[in-house]
């Protein structure tokens, strides 16, 4: 399977929204009640909002074999704020394929280390990336809270000329 990435564009907005849904509705399931699923996921039902919230970050698109796979951001220069595979493509590298590039374009920003607020599903993941748990948080969504963790990375040095 062939991973494409490249920035995200305006036009990519209900689709992203489409992914999200599906990844949090079939993903986070295996963490979350399904009230929590459901709060969560009803973060994408404006899709006008949904849009203005990618367009604040620096949001990439993965692509698989063409067909749009997962998307990820970065807030900032270092918090990666966003990342969400579909279904369909989860296990696949998809997700590490866009943590490697936030990684890089946050590095390429001169940050030293990189944040994120990991949701239950992903923080083995993270884990696994070398992101270390700092404190536990809960997110209130109406009615609703669910649990993350915020997890951070140092990121090597930057060495020759872009230093």
């Amino acid at each position: 399977m062939a991973i494409a990435l490249r920035p995200a564009l305006p036009a990519d907005a209900p689709a992203l929204a489409a992914l999200f849904r599906a990844s949090v509705e079939v993903l986070g399931a295996e963490d979350y009640s399904e009230a929590q699923v459901e709060a969560w996921s009803a973060l994408a039902d404006d899709e006008a909002e949904f849009a203005k919230k990618l367009a604040t970050k620096l949001t990439i698109v993965a692509l698989a074999d063409g067909a749009l796979a997962g998307f990820g951001a970065l807030k900032g220069t270092d918090f990666l704020d966003m990342l969400y595979v579909h279904p369909n493509f989860s296990r696949r590298g998809v997700a590490s394929a866009l943590c490697d590039a936030l990684e890089k374009l946050s590095l390429a920003r001169h940050a030293k280390k990189l944040t994120v607020d990991a949701s239950d599903s992903a923080e083995k993941f993270f884990s696994r990336r070398g992101y270390v748990a700092q404190r536990r948080n809960m997110t209130f969504l109406g009615e609703e809270v669910l649990g993350n963790t915020t997890m951070t990375k140092e990121l090597p040095a930057m060495t020759g000329p872009t230093q």
